[in-house]
């Protein structure tokens, strides 16, 4: 999950069935700090939350559960507010972000005919 501000609302008259009412909100991502990090970006709202409020979101496949059974195409969900949350030591002006760690690559074994 990650943090973020709403920053806005998307209206789309024309888009995927599977969007048809819900609500598009714009999402600022936020450093520990509440500083703006990153690009804006654009995310499903299941859970009612509105401009200026400080949310938390998921990514990739697993935006689209909190929607189940129905199929909502979306990559990007709104699944919690939040009242409050602070980060301890993390100093005012830090936008720093920790680099995923990524799996090394598999290779396939050569081939070899018996």
């Amino acid at each position: 999950m990650q943090l973020a501000r709403v920053i806005g609302t998307v209206v789309a008259t024309v888009k995927d069935p599977g969007l048809v009412g819900v609500t598009l909100l714009v999402l600022q991502p936020l450093s520990p700090a509440h500083e703006a990090v990153g690009s804006a970006l654009v995310a499903v709202d299941a859970v009612g939350a509105g401009a200026g409020e400080e949310v938390f979101f998921v990514r990739g496949r697993e935006a689209s559960f909190p929607f189940l059974p129905d199929l909502v195409p979306t990559d990007a969900t709104v699944t919690g507010i939040c009242d409050h949350w602070t980060a301890t030591d993390v100093p005012a002006g830090s936008t720093r972000r920790v680099p995923r760690r990524r799996a090394p690559r598999r290779t396939a074994a050569p081939h070899t005919d018996n």
